[in-house]
């Protein structure tokens, strides 16, 4: 995964977690692409205290997802739905019991997974 999206997934589900301080400074260094030096001078922190807690953020959102799972679980939903969408649509034009039979195993999966 591309690391911006992985960033954005992880801070959209766990960056609430982040203190306010940790919160402005990541989303002026990922969100908003400033500079480190900018930032710093901004906040009143050194260009390194900058580079420091971004990586620390990066680590705290990372640690988090390996625990919860939560963004490996939204994808995979996200993709088993994905898959029943073109079931259903090939069920529509070929009234195949098959296709039906996996769709419900999908969603099934989905359920017991929730």
């Amino acid at each position: 995964m591309e690391k911006f999206v992985e960033q954005t997934l992880l801070y959209d589900f766990y960056g609430e977690l982040l203190t306010q301080h940790q919160k402005a400074i990541y989303e002026e260094a990922v969100f908003e692409d400033m500079g480190y030096s900018e930032i710093a001078q901004e906040h009143g922190i050194s260009r390194q205290g900058v580079y420091d807690l971004i990586k620390r953020c990066n680590a705290i959102l990372e640690d988090y997802e390996d625990k919860l799972h939560l963004v490996e679980k939204f994808l995979k939903t996200r993709g088993d739905v994905t898959r029943m969408r073109e079931l259903a649509r090939k069920f529509k034009s070929e009234h195949d019991e098959a296709t039906l039979d996996e769709m419900i195993g999908i969603a099934d999966d989905i359920l017991a997974n929730s």
